[in-house]
Parts: C-alpha cells; sequence; structure tokens
C-alpha cells in the first residue's frame, strides 16, 4: 500500500470525525445496538472467517495461549455483544461538565469533548477490534484501525460489519477505519501523519511499543506487555491464597492481565508451595522457581532471574521466596511493567504499604489480577490497560478517550 493511500485513509477518517462530533447521543446507541445485532446475527460468518486465522495460526506453530487469544466462538461473540451493549448503556461523555466555578463576573467551565482520531495499534486477539471502534464512536471519536496480521481476516470482516452499520444510518463508514495491510512500511507511513491523528493507542509487546516510539511525534498512550506478580504474605490464608494464584494464571494465561510472576513470604513458603505448585502443575503449569523453591518442591526448573520480568502469555510462572514485605515490594519495583500488581494478607499495615509503595495502573489488595478490565471496574468494554500516566493510567474506557475544554460565559466583560 502506497503512502498517498495511507495518507487518503487518515484524511478520510478525519474528515469523519467532524462528521461524527454532530451525532446525537441517542443517535449513537441505536447504532451501537445495531452493531451488537449484527454480531450475533453473523456469528457463523465470523466463526468462518476466524478459521482461517486460527487455521494460519496453528501452522505457524503458535503456542496455546496466543491461538486462544484468536479464537473467536459463541461465547466470544455473545461477550463482544455483550460489551457493546454496555457501552451503549454507559453515560456519554461528550458535552459533560465536569468543572464550574465563578471568577468575578465570568463563569467558568469544563467540558468534555473528543480527541479526534484515535489510531488504533495492537496484536492478536480480534475483539480489541469491536471494543476499540465501539468505544471511541461512544466517546466521540474516529479511530484508524491496525491489528497483527495474525487475526488480519477476523479484523477485516468486523470492520466490514461496523461499516455496514455505519452506511445504513447515513453515516460516513470511515468514522471506523482500518488499515487494509499488516506490513510494518504501512505503518510507518500512517505513524508520520500527525496533521490527521490525535493520539496513537499501540497494545501489545516490548517490540511494538519501541518501533512506535521511534517512528512517530503523535502522542502515544501505551498499553504495554503486563508483567503481573502476585505476593503471598504470611498472614495470607493459604487456601485463599491458591485459589487466587490459580485463578491469575489458568484461567486465561494469554492476556495481558493474568499472573507472571509469584512471590512468597519465606515464612509460609514451606506450607503453601508443595500443594500450590502441585495443582498449579495439574493445570499444566510450567513452574519455575528460585533455590528455594527448589529446595521446597522437586523438578522445578531453575528461573534466571530476568525471567521475573517476563510476560510469558503461556502457562509458565516464576516464583521467588521472599524475607518479607519489602523484599517482595523491592523487587516488583524492579521488574514490574507497572501494569497489576496484588498483595494477599490479613495485615492492613503491609497491605497499605504495597497499595503506597507499588506505582502500578492497578494494585489489588486480597484480589485476582485479573479483575483488572474495564468491564470488570465498571468502566463497560476498555479500549485496554494504559501503562504510561498520561492522561490516562489503566483500564481506558469512555471517559479516558475525551479530553477537556475551558467554556466561559459572561455578560459582555472587558477586561480591564
Amino acid at each position: 500500500m502506497s503512502k498517498s493511500e495511507i495518507t487518503k485513509i487518515a484524511q478520510k477518517t478525519h474528515a469523519a470525525s467532524q462528521e461524527l462530533s454532530a451525532i446525537k447521543t441517542t443517535t449513537k446507541n441505536k447504532i451501537l445496538k445495531e452493531i451488537a445485532s449484527a454480531l450475533i446475527k453473523n456469528k457463523k460468518d465470523i466463526m468462518k472467517v476466524n478459521a482461517k486465522d486460527v487455521n494460519a495460526a496453528k501452522k505457524k506453530g503458535l503456542n496455546a495461549a496466543l491461538i486462544d487469544r484468536l479464537v473467536l466462538d459463541e461465547k466470544r461473540i455473545k461477550g463482544m455483544r455483550d460489551a457493546v451493549m454496555d457501552v451503549a448503556k454507559l453515560p456519554d461523555p461528550v458535552g459533560e461538565i465536569t468543572e464550574k466555578r465563578k471568577k468575578g463576573k465570568l463563569t467558568i467551565e469544563k467540558m468534555r469533548i473528543p480527541l479526534g482520531v484515535i489510531c488504533m495499534i495492537y496484536e492478536s486477539r480480534p475483539n480489541v477490534t469491536v471494543d476499540a471502534a465501539t468505544l471511541c464512536f461512544k466517546s466521540g471519536n474516529a479511530v484508524i484501525l491496525r491489528g497483527g496480521s495474525e487475526a488480519f481476516h477476523s479484523n477485516r470482516y468486523l470492520v466490514s460489519l461496523i461499516q455496514a452499520v455505519l452506511k445504513k444510518n447515513k453515516l460516513s463508514p470511515h468514522i471506523v477505519s482500518m488499515v487494509p495491510q499488516t506490513d510494518r512500511k504501512a505503518m510507518i507511513d500512517l505513524l508520520k501523519l500527525d496533521q490527521f491523528i490525535e493520539l496513537v493507542i499501540p497494545r501489545g509487546g516490548e517490540g511494538l511499543m519501541k518501533f512506535i516510539g521511534e517512528h512517530t511525534r503523535i502522542p502515544v498512550i501505551k498499553h504495554d506487555k503486563g508483567v503481573c506478580s502476585i505476593f503471598i504474605d504470611e498472614s495470607a490464608p493459604l487456601k485463599n491464597a491458591i485459589e487466587i494464584v490459580i485463578n491469575a494464571k489458568v484461567q486465561r494465561p494469554g492476556v495481558c492481565n493474568a499472573l507472571e510472576s509469584l512471590y512468597v513470604h519465606q515464612k509460609v513458603a514451606c506450607k503453601v508451595l508443595p500443594d500450590l505448585c502441585a495443582q498449579l502443575e495439574s493445570h499444566g503449569v510450567e513452574i519455575r522457581g528460585d533455590d528455594k523453591v527448589r529446595k521446597t518442591v522437586k523438578d522445578v526448573k531453575k528461573v534466571k532471574e530476568k525471567e521475573f520480568g517476563e510476560e510469558y502469555l503461556d502457562l509458565i510462572l516464576s516464583i521467588k521466596v521472599v524475607k518479607d514485605v519489602n523484599d517482595a515490594i523491592n523487587n516488583i519495583q524492579k521488574y514490574s511493567s507497572r501494569h497489576t500488581e496484588s498483595i494477599l494478607t490479613k495485615n492492613k499495615k503491609n497491605a497499605a504499604l504495597n497499595v503506597s509503595l507499588l506505582n502500578s495502573s492497578c494494585v489489588m489488595v486480597n484480589t485476582s489480577t485479573r479483575f483488572n478490565d474495564g468491564g470488570e471496574l465498571g468502566l463497560g468494554a476498555e479500549i485496554g490497560i494504559a501503562t504510561t500516566k498520561l492522561h490516562a493510567y489503566g483500564p481506558m474506557g469512555l471517559k479516558e478517550l475525551t479530553t477537556t475544554k475551558f467554556v466561559v460565559n459572561s455578560n459582555y466583560s472587558v477586561r480591564t
């Protein structure tokens, strides 16, 4: 795809964003409900197209967890439909007055407005296509989608369904655009179009983040890798601790809020690790532990220190025995990707210390890391989990896809 063709996509999307700004909330919600219906109505075709991507991934030898991220079955299509309906039910942030005050003769307000055109670059999971498109639409933003090659056919078909609904409602299909190629040159050309694109949101691994950082002047909110951790403190109820660790690691190992590194207080290591490791192994988890773990549990692979900063996205878990809560915090701070951390404890002081000192986007107490999700935290669907602090941090829902402008009123005041 030529540079001029990429530029035309961005130009058309930018023009469509102006059209979108005039759409009423009732119309937005009507269109979202029609998109939700289209997903269910066309579920057989979605699964048929998706099978091309899944079969190609299997031929390439991708691991089971990565293939699982690609799959769109009836349950996941229904989940996408439900997420779209949730967005339709949420309050429209556009036009919301977030602040109001008087200063002299002036009435000063801050009003939420769309960002404009968002470029969303992401890997694997095709449900992100629907989440990103519908969240941007409800928040008044046009979007250019550039998914990974693994889900190309699924993404293209999902975008075609959304565009068909937009056309039916006499709106520009370029409100939701897609780059119809996955080569890096097209992405480089796209990342240079700062005159048409207000924000880039990359969602993927470390390599993608580095690539985008090197090739764009457009503001970026990174949705980086999830090196999520849990610390089992000495006061944690061990049965509950095991249940949370199993859930965080096993339920969906290929997602960004899955557990990757576990730290265990030395005073409970001998009590909890044998049973925990046995249960993890029964679920197919490969355990990689430090020397203290390997002394407690047989046949555990030795972990390399750098692996505590690894996002496996697979049934693999790094485990380290630590002296106390401070030792755990020091290790987490060293290797964390600032995504999600959780402490399991009855000690309120230790819980408060964990919350205070760890700077990740979501810090949890006695909770599975799997709950760091827009839907679970009440945002509806999410466009991703931001791991940079400006201007949003953590799950990005509707409000996080807006900015604010000042609106000032007076009775013909002049400044003296």
